[in-house]
């Protein structure tokens, strides 16, 4: 064989090579705390994660695109998001035995619409002075008159806010769930304002003892210079329902109708659950992994454990509207 003939061959094997596909991300997290671990799927698959930040109307978008979006999986935080994503028909059910196996039953959609990727406890941040040890108990608890004046928190109508409202609901029925908001407005120390580090900032300034907390602001915190003192001024505390657990909420990914990658995105679903992606995943974001046995980061395993609460995470989220009209109803941020 001549070696025009050699070079011809080569040439056609190369282009006969099929090509490896994307997969198309729309996110509402920051890109900056997911790409680590996309890098890693890209470094063992060779498949590419194309990432596309979407602060709002991630729902409309898809919904305007249709058939033709570019999508090919969306992940985004808090159960009412993912609920909302379902409600607008806009993800494709997965069936596969590796995520069915890897993500817990209570967090995942019942028809795997969605798989929670972590979970994040809604906690207490409490002072480290003046609050002792076993003072705080249950999220009934905080609606007790000895927390008058010693409980700052951020808006009642925040989503954080409404997922632990809602389960308030689906523990305990809409009456006591409005009568434990009222209960919780009367011990604030002050109008609900600013975001959970806020919350904290005030505890080490002496305007209230305890607040509401997603657990992973602890370690925004300590990362911060300038609010590493406020996170040494108080301990984490994981507040449990009466007889049952730790509220969480997630972190979650759902497959696109349209996925136009759909076995490439399936591959990358399949990765977010592996032990691997798991501690990447959690660590960066200081959250709790949803596997079992993943390793937690040393910081997040410092806060201690706790068992989380096994309520249907679908049926918190369908209680989201009542929440939302409890809280306006109480006026809880007036």
């Amino acid at each position: 064989m001549t070696f025009r003939s050699l070079l011809l061959a080569s040439v056609a094997g190369l282009t006969a090579l099929p090509a490896v596909a994307d997969v198309n991300i729309y996110t509402t997290r920051q890109p900056e705390l997911i790409q680590p671990v996309m890098d890693a799927f890209t470094a063992e698959t060779g498949i590419n994660v194309n990432l596309a930040f979407v602060d709002s109307g991630l729902v409309e978008r898809l919904k305007a695109e249709g058939a033709r979006s570019p999508a090919d999986l969306v992940m985004t935080v808090d159960i009412a998001n993912l609920q909302q994503i379902v409600d607008a028909d806009v993800i494709q059910p997965v069936e596969s035995e590796i995520l069915t196996a890897s993500v817990p039953a209570e967090l995942r959609s019942p028809e795997n619409l969605w798989f929670s990727l972590t979970t994040r406890a809604r906690i207490v941040y409490a002072s480290q002075e003046r609050v002792a040890d076993g003072e705080v108990t249950t999220y009934e608890d905080l609606a007790d008159p000895k927390w008058a004046g010693r409980i700052c928190t951020r808006s009642g109508v925040h989503d954080y806010n409404l997922a632990l409202l809602s389960a308030v609901i689906a523990h305990h029925g809409e009456d006591y769930a409005r009568t434990w908001a009222e209960g919780v407005k009367a011990n604030l120390a002050r109008k609900p304002e600013g975001n959970d580090r806020a919350q904290v900032r005030a505890i080490w300034a002496g305007e209230c003892d305890i607040s509401l907390g997603n657990t992973y602001y602890m370690g925004q915190m300590l990362a911060d210079p300038e609010q590493t003192e406020w996170a040494n001024s108080v301990r984490i505390v994981f507040p449990t329902f009466e007889g049952e657990g730790t509220h969480i909420n997630v972190s979650g990914v759902a497959m696109t109708k349209a996925a136009p990658n759909h076995d490439e995105a399936l591959q990358l679903m399949e990765f977010l659950v592996s032990p691997e992606a798991q501690a990447i995943y959690a660590e960066l974001n200081n959250e709790y992994p949803v596997l079992e046995g993943a390793d937690l980061s040393d910081l997040v395993a410092s806060w201690g454990t706790f068992e989380h609460d096994k309520i249907d995470l679908t049926e918190v989220a369908g209680h989201r509207s009542t929440a939302l009209r409890i809280m306006e109803e109480v006026n809880f941020d007036g």
